[in-house]
């Protein structure tokens, strides 16, 4: 892979995320001093004394779902073992669940920051966020998205006595609220023309940098990527472009007038930051916005997730241009004995014969590119459109793109600290899909990919470094 800088493909080390977030400080003196009679963010089990134990949360009672999050358990025995169970329900009902197996410490204090899991749980080792990233549905093949960015979720965590299964009595449980919209974001739903969109403005006069988010096969409205962005200082339009509203049902046939209306929407918008915009997309979204930045003028920054340079899926036209979609075969999809399908070599090669025709021209780009690339992911050979890709752009004299490497990661390439998804159904497809992935390697990737999404727009778009964190 000479073709790319060193820069430019960069493996993420295992240590590389921890030096992203800043872990919130649990101090037993920092926890003494705010420690009012069960404020929010603490809480001991119902009916025990006052020298029960009890949970403490840093933030205490609401954070962001892409904040870290700190636990702790003070007012347990020298040494004695607990059980932490993690619980969380989304939208639909669907409970998602982790547990850990932990010792406390001599003095009663238990601080996942400092404290490493033992075996036995749904992980183990020093894990401060594991409890959220190792979640897992009680229905199988289901992922977790959030589909009403306006609530957060309810994050429940209990303490149970010992490490048996099932483990013994409750000694303390808490809430605490993983909130999507930061204080002053503004949440403005778009029906301008065809186009059917959510956008997220900052808090402030503005103008912000633009970007255009789209999601994949899925349909319908994602909203909690962009809105998570937009709470670090980005305008951010989420766009559906099939199954939803008054748009098309299916995905057969995508035409690219669509995303040109909401591109000129947000090169028009007074709160967005010229000249041009930036493009995200994961997935099918990923190839969607290299069609865009091929075709379309405005786009200054154009980043993918486990995306492809090649048209999937459906056909695509642009005034008097059609793209076919990219060849596959059934017969090079295999089944697993759960039933599970694993696709990945289902496509054909966009490089050859009849299939070249569904290789995007990228080349027309006027914009730089950032491919964000799961080693692990089943859905497609996200590296192998990411190589093919730089060798296109450099052979007609572009700049080199960016291309950063996960090793472990899988396809759904999330916002930091949503679990991951190891398979669910393909609406393509028809049937259950594995995604590939493990799951403490893929968190990783999120925390770290997170953090080059927004360098790279802020680089693109501003010309400035990215700013601190942003808080609730």
């Amino acid at each position: 892979m000479g073709q790319v800088t060193a820069r430019s493909l960069r493996r993420a080390s295992p240590q590389a995320w921890q030096q992203q977030p800043a872990w919130p400080s649990l101090t037993p003196a920092a926890a003494q001093r705010r420690r009012p009679p069960q404020p929010p963010g603490t809480g001991s089990a119902r009916g025990l004394s006052a020298a029960a134990p009890s949970i403490h949360f840093s933030p205490a009672a609401r954070s962001l779902f892409d904040e870290p999050l700190a636990i702790a358990v003070r007012g347990l025995g020298p040494r004695q073992q607990v059980t932490l169970r993690a619980s969380l329900r989304d939208e639909t009902g669907e409970l998602f669940q982790a547990c850990a197996r932990y010792q406390a410490g001599d003095d009663g204090e238990l601080d996942l920051a400092r404290c490493p899991a033992l075996p036995g749980g749904s992980f183990s080792g020093l894990e401060p966020m594991g409890l959220l990233w190792a979640l897992q549905p009680q229905t199988p093949f289901w992922r977790l998205v959030k589909r009403d960015v306006q609530s957060p979720f309810l994050l429940q965590l209990e303490v149970l006595e010992g490490h048996r299964e099932p483990p013994g009595r409750l000694l303390a449980q808490a809430q605490h609220e993983r909130a999507f919209l930061r204080d002053g974001v503004r949440r403005v739903p778009v029906r301008e023309g065809r186009v059917r969109a959510t956008l997220f403005l900052p808090p402030g006069n503005g103008p912000f940098p633009g970007i255009i988010d789209l999601y994949g096969t899925g349909g319908g409205l994602p909203e909690y990527r962009a809105c998570l962005l937009a709470n670090h200082g980005f305008a951010v339009l989420a766009l559906a472009f099939y199954s939803y509203e008054d748009l098309p049902k299916d995905m057969k046939e995508l035409h690219l007038e669509y995303f040109e209306e909401a591109v000129n929407y947000m090169l028009q918008h007074t709160q967005v930051k010229g000249p041009g915009i930036g493009l995200l997309g994961i997935s099918k979204g990923g190839d969607l916005c290299v069609s865009m930045a091929s075709f379309l003028k405005g786009i200054t920054a154009t980043a993918l997730i486990n995306g492809s340079v090649a048209n999937v899926g459906s056909v695509l036209r642009y005034k008097d241009i059609t793209i076919p979609p990219l060849g596959f075969s059934v017969k090079r999809i295999k089944i697993n004995e759960s039933g599970i399908a694993d696709i990945v070599d289902a496509l054909n090669n966009p490089l050859e014969g009849p299939d070249r025709q569904s290789f995007i021209p990228l080349e027309k780009a006027e914009c730089r590119f950032l491919f964000i690339v799961g080693q692990d992911d089943h859905n497609w050979k996200s590296e192998f459109f990411a190589v093919e890709g730089s060798k296109h752009l450099q052979a007609h004299g572009k700049e080199k793109p960016e291309i950063v490497c996960y090793p472990g990661a899988g396809h759904y390439i999330e916002p930091p600290f949503f679990p991951m998804c190891a398979a669910s159904t393909h609406l393509l497809v028809g049937k259950p899909v594995m995604w590939g992935g493990e799951p403490k390697a893929h968190c990783e990737a999120q925390i770290d990919a997170w953090q080059q999404i927004q360098a790279f727009f802020h680089k693109h778009l501003t010309g400035k470094p990215p700013r601190t964190s942003s808080k609730l």
